[in-house]
């Protein structure tokens, strides 16, 4: 089963993505929120079905390291799940 954002909401500092199957099915969310004066980004999302942990972890993987980019300055944290269980998401810095 594919999986895909879906654009919830969209604003400068902050957004909520739905996840969705090929079949327009709802099984999780990712979201972010740029906090600028506390030099903080917080990513945190939620996926229901376990049977597609690897196609999140691919889906999220190259979007947060592009989340990155936005504000290097910003510590960046990171909560992720899928059917409860924590996701751990490598997230590289350019120096």
């Amino acid at each position: 089963m594919q999986i895909y954002f879906s654009p919830e909401l969209m604003k400068e500092d902050a957004q909520v993505l739905n996840i969705l199957t090929d079949h327009n099915k709802p099984v999780g969310y990712m979201a972010f929120l740029l906090e600028a004066e506390k030099k903080k980004m917080y990513i945190y999302g939620h996926l229901q079905d376990e049977g597609v942990k690897a196609d999140f972890k691919d889906l999220v993987t190259p979007y947060i390291q592009g989340l990155t980019k936005i504000k290097p300055e910003l510590e960046v944290l990171t909560y992720l799940s899928v059917g409860g269980e924590k996701v751990e998401v490598e997230i590289e810095k350019d120096e």
